[in-house]
């Protein structure tokens, strides 16, 4: 029989059309990596997805999914702890049953890390070059360490007596005890990072003479001001210097009741530090409702557990000693709170300001050619400021400010100032399409509930700064890391290979994959509608 090649295509021995096979086909499968829904939403930009694959390995993989964290993120015991995990919010496996623990794998991590003493691996190579950062909080310890990865020598100086910006003075102990922190520090320090405490930066123009690079990590660790009418003998703190203050071991005197004024995380942790403080009765006093309320609904919660009060729609007035007057509010047709008229009186010995911090941008006193506005450095889209070779990181750089943020920031900040420092222009990598839950064929996942972390019981808590949420176990975080779907990424099932009907899919060997010999390949397309991650895609053929 002789073969009759379609219009257009002329039969080549070995081809396709000889074989009389693919030539029926109008698309063809193709193997796809995609960007998994978790990193797509991660501020620092990690390949979670990737780390933990290497964790499903258990203990014979722990040490390489940490280091594949921290090639992105050095500090994942500490993000494990504080993170608001934006990542879970878009993992697809929420649609299946529940999301995917990536926080708490990544604080297991972390953790096991301190335990078994892992390092950094040291720079290939020395540049020669040293940069300054100014600051060390999470934006500032992020760039300090991205910079050492690139070979730069890195001196950060921090105004306060200890190194850790907001993480170590504005986040209480319950929530990131400060031995991890402390811990995660040193790691840095042993890597080549060199800290200067009590080392405040007055002359930005004397002191960027002395450095190739600059970046700035100033954090907003200043209460925003209010003026709100009070009493001689009124007692008004804010936030901040509370925060501040239990975190270095002072005991600010509070009284037995407190009014918190504010309805962030900031005001969440203000409530819960003066009940640990002895306060006891808190109230928060905020003036619009629940549903607008910015403060993390675990946040939120743990207040409520420990006894925390709240006064919805409500907004301070006066405040005299013992005692705040509250004006109520209502809701207009565009959802604003506008004042009632109406009052009520709430007792409270001591008033916590927490309406939100103000980054102190002093440290540009006499530099013209570096801007700011609405309380940020101008920067452009590499994170350079006005001055060439000065970046801006963190807080003190346009952006939401949380600390995965700052942590992306810092990364960002690092690497074009690395690019700036070689004489070359930083360009973050394409961004490649996105794995949707539609591609995924869930019916090969079996049941898995989450391991959720333990918590401490709520009476517990009240008396101390012991931690509250506690880490998984081995065998959980195990579990958990398997409960990943590799969601747009080929983890090798062995599915395509099987189920193809005319067995054209080569394997390559273990962690290389597939092959598809299209000689042969009809575009049937079970592998792709088979594919559990969704790793395949079929395409039109190209004629």
């Amino acid at each position: 029989m002789t073969a009759v090649s379609p219009p257009g295509l002329t039969a080549q021995a070995g081809t396709s059309a000889a074989y009389l096979t693919g030539s029926w086909r109008t698309e063809r499968p193709v193997y796809v990596n995609l960007l998994p829904p978790c990193s797509a939403a991660c501020p620092a930009g990690e390949e979670i997805q990737a780390w933990l694959y290497q964790a499903q390995a258990g203990i014979d993989g722990y040490e390489d999914a940490w280091r594949v964290l921290t090639a992105e993120n050095p500090l994942p015991a500490v993000m494990g702890r504080i993170c608001y995990h934006p990542c879970q919010s878009a993992c697809n496996r929420g649609a299946l049953d529940e999301t995917v623990g990536i926080n708490a794998v990544e604080r297991f991590l972390g953790d096991e890390a301190i335990r078994q003493g892992w390092a950094f691996t040291p720079p290939a190579m020395e540049t020669g070059k040293t940069v300054l950062v100014v600051g060390s909080g999470p934006a500032g310890l992020s760039a300090a360490y991205h910079l050492r990865r690139a070979g730069h020598a890195v001196v950060i100086r921090e105004s306060q007596e200890a190194a850790g910006g907001m993480l170590r003075f504005g986040i209480p102990a319950y929530r990131l005890p400060r031995d991890v922190l402390d811990a995660e520090i040193a790691r840095l320090e042993d890597f080549g990072v060199r800290i200067e405490t009590l080392s405040r930066v007055g002359d930005l123009e004397a002191e960027a003479a002395r450095y190739d690079a600059v970046v700035l990590a100033v954090g907003a660790g200043v209460g925003a001001h209010v003026d709100i009418p009070a009493g001689h003998a009124a007692k008004v703190l804010n936030a901040v210097t509370l925060l501040r203050e239990a975190a270095v071991g002072d005991k600010p005197m509070l009284g037995r009741r407190v009014a918190i004024y504010g309805g962030g995380n900031t005001a969440m942790d203000a409530a819960r530090t003066a009940v640990r403080l002895g306060a006891e009765d808190a109230v928060v006093i905020y003036r619009r409702t629940r549903a607008q309320m910015p403060a993390h609904a675990s946040e939120y919660r743990d207040a409520v557990d420990e006894g925390i009060r709240v006064k919805w729609l409500s907004t301070i007035s006066e405040v005299e000693e013992g005692r705040v007057v509250i004006e109520r509010m209502e809701l207009d047709d565009d959802g604003r709170p506008q004042p009632t008229g109406q009052f009520d009186e709430v007792e409270a010995d001591t008033v916590v300001l927490a309406l939100g911090q103000e980054t102190d941008l002093s440290v540009l006193d006499g530099a013209s050619d570096i801007a700011s506005e609405r309380g940020t450095i101008v920067v452009d889209s590499k994170l350079m400021t006005g001055r060439p070779g000065v970046f801006a990181a963190g807080d003190a750089a346009p952006g939401d400010r949380t600390a995965t943020v700052a942590i992306g920031q810092g990364k960002l900040a690092a690497r074009s100032a690395d690019a700036w420092l070689r004489g070359a222009d930083f360009a973050a990598p394409p961004r490649v399409a996105a794995a949707t839950y539609d591609r995924l064929n869930t019916w090969y996942y079996s049941d898995a509930p989450l391991q959720r972390r333990p918590e401490l019981e709520a009476a517990r808590r009240v008396s101390g700064f012991e931690e509250v949420v506690r880490g998984l176990s081995g065998d959980s975080a195990l579990f958990e890391a398997r409960r990943c779907m590799s969601c747009g990424n080929c983890f090798e099932c062995d599915n395509c290979y099987g189920l193809c009907p005319d067995d054209v899919i080569v394997k390559l060997g273990p962690g290389k994959r597939y092959d598809i010999d299209y000689d042969y390949c009809k575009g049937c397309g079970i592998c792709a509608a088979e594919c559990p991650c969704g790793a395949i895609s079929m395409v039109p053929e190209e004629r």
